[in-house]
């Protein structure tokens, strides 16, 4: 996945409201209204590029750099790498500002998180049988699978997302949707780290049997064996999860 700024990218919204490189104009009102959506277009944006990869851990985030790059002052800037400091996404470095990398040990906590939240939404259903999984959720979701079996991917740090989309659809389809809300959150802090586990050809395609795998035993009903084959898919030993974390790691820090 590249790594960079994504850059202004402006919209129709943004063209209309006028937060992309513009100057407030009118009354005082207005100019507080225009500031504070810029404030937010520059946060959204660099939130999104964090999420999503695309900023590498090693980049440098400076004031003066990222105002170039959005085309806008360093006052909104440094209101979104505030808010951005506060979320958990970046640390403050002797140069500026850079994407939060999870240590080890962060890393065990929250893939055991991880790991207790995907197993919930089945183990719910099992211990309640009133609580039924949404059908259609999980069968349109079969189906993008099917079509990858057919014509698998190639190796890509991407895949993540193509991952994680289906824990939360599989998450979603049981029913707490607070629960869907925390596995999430938990796979965003960790994205950093497990999107450089899908850089091997074997991987890939084991996700994908895997997934299918899962799926097929919640409509059948078969929810014990769809919970085993979900444990096992996610980790059935939180060792053999760090194993794989210290290795994207060090992947990671070799490519940065």
């Amino acid at each position: 996945m590249s790594t960079g700024l994504t850059g202004p990218s402006t919209t129709a919204a943004d063209t209309a409201t006028g937060t992309v490189g513009a100057t407030p104009v009118g009354t005082s009102d207005e100019a507080a209204a225009e500031a504070r959506s810029l404030r937010e277009v520059v946060y959204h944006r660099l939130r999104d590029d964090i999420l999503n990869g695309r900023i590498s851990p090693r980049e440098r985030l400076t004031e003066p750099k990222l105002g170039k790059a959005f085309e806008v002052s360093r006052t909104p800037v440094r209101e979104a790498l505030s808010r951005l400091l506060s979320d958990g996404l970046v640390e403050r470095t002797d140069y500026g500002y850079a994407v939060v990398v999870p240590s080890l040990e962060d890393l065990r906590n929250l893939y055991e998180l991880r790991i207790t939240l995907e197993l919930r939404g089945i183990a719910r259903a099992i211990e309640n049988p009133s609580v039924r999984h949404d059908e259609a959720v999980l069968r349109e979701e079969l189906g993008r699978w099917y079509v990858l079996r057919d014509a698998p991917p190639e190796p890509d740090p991407s895949f993540v997302l193509l991952d994680e989309r289906f824990h939360q659809a599989l998450s979603r389809a049981s029913g707490n949707a607070q629960l869907t809300d925390a596995l999430v959150t938990v796979n965003q802090k960790i994205r950093a780290v497990r999107m450089h586990d899908f850089v091997e050809t074997g991987r890939i395609a084991l996700t994908i049997d895997e997934h299918i795998e899962i799926v097929e035993l919640v409509l059948e009903r078969r929810l014990p064996e769809a919970l085993t084959a979900l444990h096992k898919h996610v980790g059935e030993s939180l060792e053999v999860v760090m194993e794989r974390a210290t290795s994207a790691m060090t992947r990671m820090a070799l490519a940065g």
